[in-house]
């Protein structure tokens, strides 16, 4: 990850914003902010080169939100989520009063576990609840798909490490997508959550809901006081939690990998971490639904691991007890990503004249590469008068017109300024949209000025910065929700500022320039966050003096699971979809 930009960038952004709230000259080029509406003002649309470019394996370890399950993109294929993850002792050196190893269940000295459960909430929304029962109802965020997936959680072995032995550990560790393999050959023969039992149907029918048929439900958690459902009272409930995977785990793997472990093993989580080093959650499909399961966004972190015992009370006391210990969803932890992606219509990214389509795929899927303005370059301007010079100067003719406009006699004030990425419909139209896009300086792997100096904000994070944009929205502009099923035509991007930058240092007189940088546009689960991850092979594109390369990936981009088709910049003239290529549209006036 790249950390060190960020108070760089603070520190620009500041000064920017200090010398641009100090400048009183309406008459200089990017000041005065005429807002949205666009009345009376000229509008000037430039030319914009857009492409696909694959990503591959990205790093995807100690995200703040994991991918887990299976989910089958009609326009980009499969994607099977699985997931690996440290535990943390929620109490060191537990002290047990009783033999661990006394098997006579007599003996007040006997240990006994009555249940060992893991539960790990998922995303939801309160509903209501039912004032007779007590009984609330949720709907869950965050689904892709309606299938059950085949779910085996067992004990992995392959220790996450947090530093990088290669660099001898003066680096962070980075795990990939495409390690699955690693710990497929690494875990126990023992899968944890083969209980047959379905945890909502308290008559104890067998079932697979646990495991072979997983079902992400939004079904209430519900403890009660008595276990024995033969018995009266059973439905008296005791606690209620908010839906989540709740799994009961092997009691005898716990007794004799706790209660049992070697002497110092619990001692602190640093030794307890490489003792017991983690789940694995292995996600296939399900063999009743082979073509279909579900994809959920789940946040580990706030999961834990139960286990309920009884033991005597204290070593004086020999009346049986019943007590608990928890273990934490805690420490490094990696998403591992299987993907088999079909693109239809995807074809070699042309970095010469741009594509018609640009396929955007989180998690190790595509992105698009955008240069802003042609690249023809044949005249230029003198920088101290604007006059006219017949020769390349190293900078789009389009872009030399904009900030030279008559020869530099008369400076524009730009208004607005908007990449507007149309969705191509017929491809996407059996699909789930992604709610938010992501443009960013694709040569310094950092956000647009407009990013750093949009504090807008809404009642829901993810929609923030909702000025700078880049979220779905309908034919008039009005912002949906792909969550609902709502589908969106269009994604505006605003880089005013961003463009203001580029035509304002290239002003008569004014010597320092404003760089037109290469552009990367990504889906992103998260807009608040701005970090970078890791490619696990850096990619190469674009031709001749326009070659680049580039090892990182917005990290947001890598724990979203969704794709879209946009339109893109090369679509010819007489095409039904001409008019919803991929421009820069920049509205403008010119002062009197």
């Amino acid at each position: 990850m790249k950390f060190n930009f960020f108070l760089k960038t603070f520190i620009a952004v500041f000064i920017i914003v200090l010398v641009v709230s100090c400048d009183k000259d309406i008459n200089e080029i990017g000041s005065g902010i005429a807002g949205n509406e666009h009345y009376g003002m000229d509008v000037a649309y430039s030319n914009v080169i857009a492409y696909s470019q694959n990503i591959g394996p990205v790093q995807t370890n100690n995200l703040s939100v994991n991918q887990l399950g299976y989910y089958n993109n009609p326009v980009f294929g499969k994607t099977k989520a699985s997931f690996v993850t440290q535990l943390a002792l929620a109490s060191e050196n537990p002290t047990f009063y009783g033999d661990p190893n006394e098997t006579d269940v007599t003996s007040p000295n006997y240990i006994k576990i009555d249940s060992v459960y893991l539960y790990v909430p998922y995303f939801s929304t309160f509903v209501s609840t039912d004032t007779d029962s007590g009984n609330s109802t949720y709907t869950l965020d965050s689904l892709k798909g309606s299938g059950k997936i085949k779910l085996s959680v067992y004990e992995s072995t392959k220790f996450l490490e947090t530093l990088d032995p290669a660099t001898g550990f003066q680096q962070q560790q980075k795990y990939y997508s495409n390690q699955q393999p690693d710990f497929d050959s690494n875990h126990g023969s023992i899968r944890l959550n083969n209980d047959d039992k379905n945890i909502f149907d308290h008559a104890a029918i067998a079932d697979n809901s646990q495991n072979d048929e997983f079902t992400f439900s939004e079904k209430q958690i519900k403890f009660y006081k008595k276990i024995d459902a033969n018995t009266p009272g059973y439905t008296d409930v005791a606690e209620r939690k908010a839906p989540g995977m709740f799994l009961n785990l092997d009691k005898d793997f716990f007794k004799t990998k706790i209660f049992q472990a070697p002497t110092g093993k619990l001692f602190n989580n640093n030794v307890f971490k490489n003792y017991f080093r983690g789940l694995y959650f292995k996600v296939e499909n399900a063999a009743s639904s082979p073509n279909q399961g579900t994809l959920a966004m789940m946040n580990f972190s706030s999961g834990n691991i139960t286990i309920i015992y009884q033991e005597r009370a204290s070593l004086t006391d020999a009346t049986k007890t019943r007590k608990t210990l928890q273990l934490n969803l805690s420490g490094n932890t990696v998403n591992l990503l299987n993907n088999e992606n079909t693109f239809p219509g995807y074809v070699t990214p042309n970095p010469v004249t741009g594509d018609k389509n640009l396929f955007l795929k989180g998690g190790d899927g595509s992105m698009a590469v955008i240069d802003l303005f042609d690249k023809t370059d044949n005249i230029g301007y003198d920088s101290t008068d604007g006059h006219l010079i017949n020769s390349p100067n190293g900078v789009s003719d389009e872009l030399d017109n904009l900030r030279y406009p008559a020869g530099g006699k008369q400076k524009w004030l730009i208004n607005e300024a908007n990449l507007t990425f149309y969705i191509a419909k017929s491809t996407m139209a059996n699909t789930i949209e992604p709610n938010r896009i992501l443009l960013y300086d694709l040569k310094n792997n950092r956000p647009l000025l407009d990013y750093y100096t949009d504090f807008s904000s809404g009642i829901i994070p993810k929609f923030n910065k909702f000025i700078h944009g880049g979220i779905l929205s309908d034919q008039n502009g009005k912002i949906v929700n792909a969550k609902i099923g709502e589908k969106g035509t269009t994604y505006k991007v605003n880089i005013t500022n961003h463009i203001r930058s580029l035509i304002k240092y290239g002003g008569v007189g004014v010597t320092k320039d404003s760089t037109n940088v290469r552009l990367g546009l990504v889906v992103t689960e998260n807009i608040g966050n701005a970090y970078n991850y890791y490619l696990n092979s850096p990619f190469t594109s674009g031709t001749g003096s326009n070659l680049f390369q580039t090892k990182y990936i917005p990290m947001m981009s890598t724990a979203n699971p969704l794709g879209t088709v946009l339109y893109g910049s090369n679509i010819p003239a007489g095409d039904p979809d001409y008019n919803k290529r991929l421009k820069l549209e920049i509205y403008y006036t010119k002062p009197d």
